[in-house]
C-alpha cells in the first residue's frame, strides 16, 4: 500500500525519498502537494497518524483514489488539520484541488469549514470567480457549499463574493456559467432574505437582463444550453416572486412599460406570471414591510422554500399538497403503456394537449382558458402582441411556457 506522506524515525518508518518538496512550493507555498507518493512495506496507519501531528505533505488525489479505507483515513486528518488551520494553507489547497478535479471529497471537507476561516473560504472563491477558467468551477463549488447550509453563509452579503456573482450574471455571456450562476443565486435567496433594499434591486437587475438575453440569444448559443438557461430563469422569477412581490411586480411594470422590453414582457415573463396565484402581500403588504430585517426573524430557510412553492399552479414547482392536488384528475385520465425493452420508459398514448390550463385542474372556472392559435393563419389571440416577424420558429425558446420544464442537471 502507498503510504499518504513521509515520516521520520521517531513517527514511523523508514520510506523512500519521493520528488523534492520545493518543485510543488511555487503553487502551494504552506500545503504543497505532492504529485508522487512514496511506497512503503508498511506502517500506513503511523504515517497518518503522524500527519494528524503536525502538518506536511500530503497527495489530495489520494481522497478520490480506489483504496476507500485509505482515503477515509486522508480524509479524517485533513479534517483535523482544517480544523486547526489558522493561515488558510489547507483550506487553499483544497479549493485549487476541486477547481482543477471537482473531487467531491473536497466539498465534504469544505463545507465543515469553521466560521473562523469562512472569510479566507469566500476570498479564495472571489478569486476564482474573476477569472473566466475558473469561473465555472468556482460557481459550481458554490452552489454545493450553500445547499448545505453552511453557519456562515448569512455573511455572504458582507464579501465580495456577492457581487462578483452579480456582476458575472449582468455581464457574462456563457449559457451555463449563467445558468449555473442563476441556480446558485435562486439557492442563496432564502438564506439571505434581510440582503437589503439595493441587492434586492440587483436581483430584480439580474432576470430583466436574463429574460432579455434568453429571447434574443446573441450568443447564439445551442438550444439545450438555453433551455436551461430559461428553466433556471423560471426558479429565480418564482423564488424573486414569493419573497418580494410587491417590489419585484413595481420594478416589472416599471421595466416593461418601456417600448423596447415589450416583447420580452409578452413573450417570457408573462407565461410565467400566468402560472402564479396572487400573492396575499399584493394586497396587504407594502414595499417597505417586505424589506423589514424584523419581518424575516419567524422564517427559516425551508419556511421560504414553501411559501414560494405554494404560490406556483404549475405542478413541477408548486409544493407537495398542490402537485398531488392539482395533477391527480389529469393523472387519472391519461392512458400509459411501457416499453419492454430493457430501459423501460413510460409514454403516453394520447397527444399532448398544447391548450392545457391551470384552471382545468384546480377547480378554477375564470379566466376561460386561452386557445393557442394554430398554423393555420387563425388571428393571434390578445394575450399577446400580433408583430409580424416574430413567429417562433424553434419552440420553446422564443415563447417560454413553464409547463414545459425540463429535468435541470448540474455538476
Amino acid at each position: 500500500m502507498s503510504a499518504c506522506v513521509p515520516t521520520s524515525p521517531t513517527h514511523g518508518p523508514q520510506v523512500n525519498n519521493g520528488p523534492s518538496l520545493t518543485q510543488f512550493s511555487a503553487c502551494f507555498p504552506r500545503f504543497p502537494v505532492k504529485s508522487a507518493v512514496p511506497s512503503v512495506t508498511g506502517g500506513t496507519h503511523a504515517a497518518v497518524l503522524a500527519m494528524s501531528r503536525e502538518p506536511t505533505a500530503l497527495d489530495l488525489s489520494l481522497l478520490e483514489g480506489s483504496d476507500l479505507k485509505e482515503a477515509e483515513l486522508v480524509k479524517n486528518t485533513l479534517s483535523q488539520q482544517l480544523n486547526s488551520d489558522r493561515g488558510g494553507a489547507i483550506l487553499s489547497s483544497l479549493v485549487d484541488f476541486y477547481l482543477e478535479t471537482s473531487s467531491s471529497q473536497s466539498v465534504s471537507l469544505l463545507s465543515t469549514t469553521r466560521e473562523q476561516l469562512h472569510k479566507a473560504l469566500l476570498e479564495k472563491l472571489n478569486d476564482a470567480l474573476s477569472k473566466s477558467t475558473t469561473r465555472l468551477a468556482a460557481l459550481t463549488l458554490l452552489g454545493h457549499l450553500t445547499r448545505k447550509q453552511p453557519p456562515w453563509v448569512h455573511l455572504v452579503t458582507r464579501c465580495p463574493l456577492l457581487a462578483s456573482l452579480l456582476r458575472c450574471l449582468k455581464t457574462d455571456g456563457d449559457a451555463v456559467v449563467l445558468s449555473t450562476g442563476v441556480l446558485v443565486l435562486v439557492t442563496l435567496l432564502p438564506m439571505i432574505p434581510q440582503c437589503g433594499k439595493q441587492l434586492v434591486y440587483d436581483f430584480f437587475d439580474v432576470f430583466g437582463r436574463l429574460a432579455s438575453w434568453s429571447l434574443r440569444n446573441p450568443a447564439q448559443v445551442p438550444v439545450l444550453q438555453l433551455l436551461h438557461l430559461q428553466g433556471a430563469l423560471y426558479s429565480l422569477f418564482h423564488r424573486l416572486y414569493g419573497m418580494f412581490p410587491v417590489n419585484f411586480l413595481s420594478y416589472l411594470r416599471l421595466h416593461y412599460s418601456m417600448k423596447e422590453n415589450t416583447d420580452t414582457f409578452h413573450r417570457v415573463v408573462k407565461p410565467m406570471l400566468d402560472h402564479v396565484r396572487v400573492h396575499p402581500e399584493l394586497v396587504t403588504g407594502t414595499q417597505d414591510h417586505e424589506l423589514d430585517p424584523t419581518k424575516w426573524k419567524r422564517f427559516e430557510v425551508h419556511d421560504i422554500v414553501m411559501e414560494c412553492s405554494r404560490l406556483s399552479l404549475d405542478p413541477l414547482e408548486a409544493s407537495s399538497e398542490d402537485m398531488l392536488y392539482c395533477s391527480s384528475s389529469s393523472l387519472s385520465s391519461l392512458s400509459v403503456t411501457e416499453e419492454t425493452s430493457p430501459n423501460t420508459q413510460t409514454y403516453l398514448q394520447e397527444p399532448v394537449d398544447l391548450t392545457w390550463s391551470p384552471s382545468s385542474h384546480c377547480g378554477m372556472s375564470t379566466p376561460p382558458p386561452e386557445r393557442h392559435p394554430s398554423t393555420s393563419g387563425l388571428t393571434p389571440s390578445t394575450s399577446g402582441p400580433a408583430t409580424p416577424g416574430l413567429t417562433p420558429t424553434t419552440p420553446g425558446l422564443t415563447g417560454f411556457f413553464p409547463c414545459q420544464r425540463i429535468q435541470l442537471t448540474t455538476r
